[in-house]
């Protein structure tokens, strides 16, 4: 990713402070970390609610920056090229948004209440079948994100995911609208982030922002669900998906197998919300024109990442973890596979985060849905909101016991369970469900 003086200038709209011998045949690199600068790259500074980069561009110089980006109107010594912006970020959105019209790849965008991290890998085991593909890296799904996916961009580069995130109203829309997506895609609309946009329409608002750049002869892929359809603002093809078009062939541990318009698939996954996230996947790539054979090969090829549904041996005994991340919708479906799949379960379940006033109500609604599944399960809860759970499900019968942190559940598993029996964690991942594992690793010597 390399910008000419000129690019900077206008793909930015700034105003040029200082400009002295540089050449208009040279490109630059452009960095917004100081400990990463390399010679020769210009020094475009970020801000945040706790860290302002324009601090460090006297820093940024030093260590071999040529230019640098600012809002301010100082000029510092030793560099060469000096540009005023109003807003850096927005800087660095619309040099992205140059970069990717001049590399053009196909563009995808995913978003969704939950799995938008699980099918944007799906995606990308099926398009890179047939294409040099770029996608958001981990869960990077931010505005900066956004930025660092598109500049990291090869000249090669044939097709690029975006995966956006989102923390209230706008900024799906803002990274939609620099991105300009080919095909757009939301996984669901449920309640996560319930407490930071109020309501449950409010939610599907923000997802829906992701048509705001969608092409005018692009495609809309989502979940065939009421709220979306409510909301959604797009006049052009729109594609939904249900798991109610699904004949299911196989389902165990690890695995999955099932039969969608008329051609068979395969995950290296267990569970039919796994098997749902891989719906738009399939729609995709036939959109696209790829055959059902190249699509079944890049869904085989799919496998679970860090702390999504990760299996570990630990203290001598089996855990599925799948602490990444928790919402209502996302927790009722794991619980439900897993108690599904495995013999003797045990499942271990934290607080749900983000979930606003009702955020009681919604943990009980958990354990209201727990308590229908026809299986003996114990199950130990952490945290004040997870014990809401814990109660419902003792109400109807349920061993239960609840614990205050994760070191006195961590000395509970070790003290009190058998090794055959296998056990699942899910929580909202600031509940920081690896030190269980942890506290179990110290004191299993």
């Amino acid at each position: 990713m390399m910008f000419s003086r000129e690019d900077l200038i206008e793909g930015t709209g700034a105003t040029v402070l200082k400009c002295t011998d540089i050449d208009d045949n040279v490109s630059f690199n452009i960095s917004t970390d100081t400990r990463t600068i390399q010679k020769g790259d210009i020094y475009l500074p970020l801000k945040g609610e706790t860290f302002d980069g324009e601090k460090f561009i006297d820093k940024a110089i030093e260590s071999g920056a040529v230019g640098y980006f600012t809002t301010g109107d100082k000029i510092f010594d030793g560099a060469k090229l000096a540009l005023k912006v109003s807003d850096t970020k927005e800087g660095y959105l619309n040099l992205a948004k140059l970069y990717r019209n001049r590399i053009n790849p196909i563009t995808v965008a995913i978003t969704g209440s939950s799995g938008k991290t699980t099918t944007k890998e799906m995606v990308y085991s099926v398009l890179s079948q047939k294409f040099k593909t770029q996608k958001t890296f981990s869960n990077h799904n931010n505005e900066i994100g956004f930025c660092q996916t598109v500049l990291g961009m090869t000249q090669e580069t044939e097709a690029l995911i975006v995966e956006m995130g989102m923390r209230g109203l706008g900024e799906i829309e803002l990274i939609s609208t620099h991105l300009e997506p080919d095909y757009a895609i939301i996984t669901n609309s449920g309640s996560a982030h319930v407490g930071r946009l109020g309501s449950l329409d409010n939610i599907a608002i923000a997802k829906c922002e992701i048509t705001s750049g969608l092409k005018a002869d692009g495609t809309f892929i989502a979940l065939d669900q009421d709220i979306i359809k409510k909301h959604v603002k797009f006049d052009g093809e729109k594609i939904y998906y249900s798991i109610k078009n699904v004949k299911i062939l196989d389902s165990s541990k690890s695995y999955s197998k099932f039969e969608y318009k008329g051609n068979i698939y395969e995950l290296n996954v267990e569970g039919e919300y796994n098997i749902e996230n891989s719906l738009s996947a399939i729609e995709l790539g036939l959109k696209i024109g790829m055959t059902p054979s190249e699509i079944a090969k890049g869904l085989a090829s799919y496998h679970p990442i860090e702390k999504r549904w990760e299996e570990e041996i630990v203290g001598g005994f089996r855990f599925i973890n799948d602490s990444y991340n928790a919402n209502p919708e996302s927790m009722k479906a794991s619980v439900k596979t897993f108690v599904d799949l495995y013999e003797n379960p045990v499942v271990v379940l934290g607080n749900m985060g983000e979930l606003g006033e009702n955020e009681v109500e919604y943990h009980k609604q958990v354990g209201e849905f727990l308590a229908k599944q026809n299986k003996k399960v114990k199950y130990l809860t952490v945290g004040n909101l997870a014990k809401k759970i814990g109660e419902v499900l003792s109400n109807y019968g349920f061993d239960v016991k609840s614990f205050d942190n994760n070191e006195d559940v961590a000395c509970y598993i070790l003290e009190n369970l058998n090794k055959s029996n296998t056990i699942f964690l899910k929580a909202s991942r600031s509940m920081k469900f690896e030190q269980i594992l942890e506290e179990i690793k110290k004191r299993d010597i």
